[in-house]
């Protein structure tokens, strides 16, 4: 509810105040004057204020000995100290209970109609702009649309995407959020012919223009950083969507300086395959070729149980010599207490400390099969949330000011993103197909409606290893998810709103890299 514009001004002097109440009024303000602390604590009690301007040095109490008393009367009202004082003291004093804000008499008019209006009206006044904004800015985003975008433009458009679905999310624009929702929607289709048409060529010619994936996150951005810096600290947090960084980024850039990239995911944007991709700086087809002893046949964690021997290999040929690598994989609360002791010793020491966080992954799966994360994880602005909530008292976190302390600069990034998915698409599969929601190997797969998913035939091509003879790839388009026709009913009441991730869309590849310099190294 907003708060009343009503100002309660409590000043001993009130007939020195004309001038000011005046203009205030003239502004469409209702204000009233009180001479004592006491006078004020009873208006109060009788009625709610939408400010409340507080003279510091009164007869009786002083203004400050009265905070107390009104934020127990009215936790949530806004308090402004107005006083003749400079005293550094009565200014510690009013920042350490919190005050609103900080006057210094004498002031003139426009002085206290910027402070009421900001406490009063400020957050009705940026919904106004930002809506303005918005509306303005996705006029011009439909009308990008309809060009023939390249990777560079897919990437601006996305960012600017999940920029605008978080700075909505902060506020109450339901009807603005839906009209974000429904361009998403309409960017699917689109973003899944590019990858199709475009895919296969990258990996065809990697000598022409495409985009980092993640087999170049190791070469491009992590490799400048070892050459330069004795000790550097590597994160990849599995599962982090755009829009969850962006939350993430306030935070971070209060001890670190940041210069931000962005890659593209490799297919399917899932860890067995993602995240192999970046430790060896190879496709999985490469993976098997090269190191067939850490490639099987089987879709699993097994998959993902050698990144550290493939992140030693990939460094020693890139940089032509051994590069230390200390590898840790932090999986539960245990896995946290257990780093935090020893980062410090990893980051003494030269070389490279590399670190995958499974919180978001974990959170963003079990809130499929858990009814209490799946209501404090709703929807992607829930998701944020807990992300955030999570991110501040984290491991993570603990880590990254701990490198901050040692000037060790970091390299953070994550292996794919997620899409909220709401549609089930119906496929057809013999019993060898894999169990996937998003992506699925199987024999004579094929998916009921041709626009509900990317079919590959020629695995080859998309970097992936050849399996059984007659073996395709089923990637899911849009906020898909597969579903069998004997399952219909059970899959539907299960992963209908789940957060998935393996597929084709910008919410699952288009992925930040980001490059945090401690600020202690500036000076």
């Amino acid at each position: 509810m907003p708060r009343p514009k009503t100002v309660l001004w409590v000043d001993d002097e009130v007939e020195s105040l004309g001038a000011h109440v005046l203009f205030l009024k003239e502004q469409g303000y209702d204000v009233e004057q009180a001479a004592h602390g006491d006078d004020a604590i009873a208006l109060l009690r009788r009625q709610p204020y939408g400010v409340i301007l507080l003279d510091e040095q009164m007869p009786g109490r002083r203004g400050l000995d009265l905070v107390n008393e009104i934020r127990g009367i009215d936790p949530a009202v806004p308090v402004v100290m107005v006083t003749k004082s400079e005293e550094p003291t009565t200014m510690r004093e009013a920042i350490g209970i919190e005050l609103d804000d900080y006057l210094v008499k004498p002031v003139n008019p426009r002085q206290v109609l910027t402070v009421v209006t900001r406490l009063l009206e400020g957050d009705r006044i940026r919904q106004q702009r930002l809506a303005r904004d918005f509306v303005t800015r996705f006029r011009e985003l439909e009308q990008r649309r309809g060009s023939d975008l390249g990777w560079r433009e897919w990437i601006e458009v996305a960012v600017e995407m999940f920029q605008w679905d978080a700075r909505l999310g902060q506020g109450d624009e339901t009807g603005l959020k839906d009209a974000l929702h429904g361009f998403e929607a309409s960017l699917h289709d689109d973003f899944a012919d590019f990858i199709e048409s475009k895919y296969p060529e990258w990996l065809a010619r990697p000598d022409q223009d495409r985009p980092p994936l993640s087999v170049d996150v190791c070469s491009e951005f992590l490799v400048p950083l070892i050459s330069a810096h004795q000790s550097v600290l590597f994160v990849v947090v599995d599962c982090l969507r755009l829009d969850q960084w962006e939350l993430l980024k306030p935070t971070i850039t209060e001890l670190f300086d940041l210069e931000e990239s962005y890659y593209v995911s490799i297919l399917p944007s899932a860890t067995p395959y993602s995240r192999n991709a970046i430790f060896s700086g190879l496709f999985p087809v490469e993976i098997k070729e090269r190191h067939p002893e850490w490639w099987g046949e089987r879709d699993d964690e097994s998959l993902n149980a050698h990144e550290a021997d493939l992140l030693r290999v990939q460094l020693e040929d890139l940089c032509g010599e051994r590069v230390p690598v200390r590898y840790e994989k932090i999986t539960t609360a245990g896995d946290g207490e257990a780093l935090v002791r020893r980062v410090p010793g990893y980051l003494s020491q030269p070389g490279v400390t590399a670190l995958v966080f499974n919180f978001v992954d974990q959170l963003t799966h079990g809130r499929a099969e858990n009814a209490i994360l799946y209501e404090v994880a709703r929807d992607s602005q829930a998701l944020r949330a807990v992300t955030r909530t999570w991110f501040d008292d984290s491991p993570l976190f603990t880590c990254l000011k701990e490198a901050e302390r040692r000037g060790v600069p970091v390299l953070l990034t994550t292996d794919h993103g997620s899409i909220h998915c709401k549609s089930p698409a119906t496929v057809y599969a013999k019993r060898d197909a894999t169990a996937n929601l998003r992506y699925k190997f199987g024999e004579d797969l094929r998916p009921e409606k041709s626009d509900s998913a990317i079919l590959v035939d020629n695995l080859a091509a998309w970097g992936l290893p050849s399996m059984r003879l007659g073996v395709r790839l089923l990637l899911a388009t849009g906020d898909r998810f597969f579903v069998y026709p004997t399952k219909l009913r059970e899959y539907q009441a299960r992963y209908r709103g789940a957060f998935l991730h393996g597929g084709v869309t910008p919410e699952e590849l288009i992925l930040p890299v980001a490059l945090l310099s401690p600020r202690r190294d500036r000076t």
